[in-house]
């Protein structure tokens, strides 16, 4: 699975772990002394880093030894198993989803009187918390991501168009970025959807891809047009009135009625496989794509020439933020005292090359208004000149966090009404207007409420 398949399944509930001990490899030992297990998905450059980190805090902590159990797969459906069969790890990612039922469980541990204990932990982004009570803080978010605009420098110098702003205050309209992808796209005989004679059947580049179905593809464009998912006690679903349909109508418009972004199937070169972005900018398959800041990693990886702009905007600029997994201590730990100094440990940037490699982005608050501590994640070769305004302030500035994290019982909507009717949107079948009135009633009927946030 590529990168944004990682991140899109709510939480990563399609991943599965490795084996009822967890299989493993990778840091620690049976040396005697305190045994800890951390327990983690990712891709084979993730595991380097994270076992690395764990080699380090065992350096820092003599007598502590930390079993890495890398989990790539299945890892929803084995970490069950193991919460019921009481052999859960000490520490490790949890889809985030199913953070919030563990965390109601009692099966994790509240992290709440620790927060003083550890400037680390006390100094996040207010987002980066995971409430599910008040005073009671079941983990983090496991890194900070956000949503961007990328694209393939090449593809606009060909045709050109000025890259997109690197600063929320000079961000596109909607209209302009239609005007742009309109310059963008192509047919086999080098002709643009509004020339006489294009062939939408057989277009060369698109001027620009954004999910319709993957919700932090799309909540910063709706926040910006003044709506929301839900209202303030998230009771009532808010996605049938007039500023949230124009938001869905115009992404249903960039396919089927300006033809500048390509429809289900368009993309995959097997199956249902979707290249990843850095693979649709290098081709020039895509000369624009929405996508999230974990991107960073297989661009450089891939050598792509590529840049980074903020999403268009409606009204006030906005970004989705938190797109990610959540960390957190299990309530089984023998040791629960060293396991929440690893909880600690583990996602910070000093200990964390995956920071300057360009795959997570920290939570600490300093990260991003310290001039030093910027530096210190995003000054090297990783990172484009333009990162500090088009991501680092853009997120402090602009962010708004990801549906996964704030609405209770996101799952089920999602999997029973909100994806299937988003589905249908982007098959152009009815209008975003129908299909929203439809599915607004039955989202507000599962609707819980926003979970629980507070100021530390």
């Amino acid at each position: 699975m590529n990168r944004r398949d990682l991140f899109r399944i709510g939480g990563l509930a399609a991943l599965g772990a490795a084996a009822a001990a967890c299989g493993g490899g990778g840091a620690g030992g049976s040396k005697g002394g305190t045994q800890l297990q951390f327990m983690y998905w990712g891709s084979t450059f993730e595991k380097t880093a994270v076992e690395k980190m764990l080699r380090q805090y065992e350096q820092k902590n003599a007598g502590v030894n930390v079993k890495a159990l890398f989990t790539p797969d299945e890892y929803d459906v084995k970490l069950n198993t193991l919460v019921a069969s009481g052999r859960v790890p000490d520490v490790g990612y949890v889809p985030m989803g199913m953070s919030f039922r563990l965390a109601e469980q009692g099966t994790l541990v509240n992290l709440f009187p620790y927060v003083k204990k550890y400037p680390q932990l006390a100094g996040c982004l207010p987002d980066a918390y995971l409430w599910y009570g008040q005073d009671k803080l079941h983990g983090l978010a496991t890194a900070n991501e956000v949503m961007l605009l990328w694209y393939a420098k090449d593809a606009l110098a060909e045709a050109g168009v000025a890259p997109p702003p690197a600063d929320a205050a000079s961000a596109w309209s909607w209209d302009q970025l239609v005007q742009n992808a309109y310059k963008l796209t192509v047919d086999q005989n080098g002709k643009h959807p509004d020339e006489s004679g294009f062939d939408p059947k057989q277009i060369r580049q698109f001027g620009i891809s954004s999910s319709i179905t993957y919700g932090a593809a799309w909540y910063g464009f709706l926040r910006s047009n003044g709506a929301d998912f839900a209202d303030e006690a998230g009771k009532r679903c808010l996605l049938d009135t007039p500023e949230a349909i124009k938001v869905f109508q115009n992404l249903q418009d960039l396919i089927y009625k300006h033809r500048v972004m390509p429809g289900p199937g368009q993309l995959a070169a097997t199956g249902d496989d979707v290249p990843g972005t850095n693979v649709l900018l290098k081709t020039k398959r895509v000369a624009m794509v929405v996508d999230g800041h974990w991107s960073l990693l297989d661009m450089n990886q891939s050598k792509v020439n590529f840049g980074i702009g903020v999403l268009p905007k409606y009204g006030e600029p906005f970004t989705t933020t938190q797109v990610a997994g959540a960390s957190a201590v299990f309530a089984g730990s023998k040791h629960v005292e060293e396991a929440v100094e690893l909880f600690a440990f583990h996602n910070d940037p000093r200990y964390v090359d995956l920071y300057q490699q360009g795959l997570w982005m920290p939570q600490e608050k300093k990260y991003y208004e310290d001039s030093a501590a910027v530096d210190s994640w995003t000054k090297n070769a990783a990172h484009p000149p333009e990162f500090r305004t088009a991501v680092v302030d853009y997120t402090r500035e602009h962010g708004v966090p990801d549906l996964r994290n704030r609405v209770k019982n996101m799952s089920s909507i999602s999997s029973d009404v909100l994806t299937p009717a988003l589905q249908e949107i982007e098959s152009g079948k009815r209008p975003a207007a129908d299909v929203l009135k439809e599915a607004t009633p039955k989202i507000t009927a599962l609707l819980q409420g926003w979970h629980h946030t507070q100021e530390l």
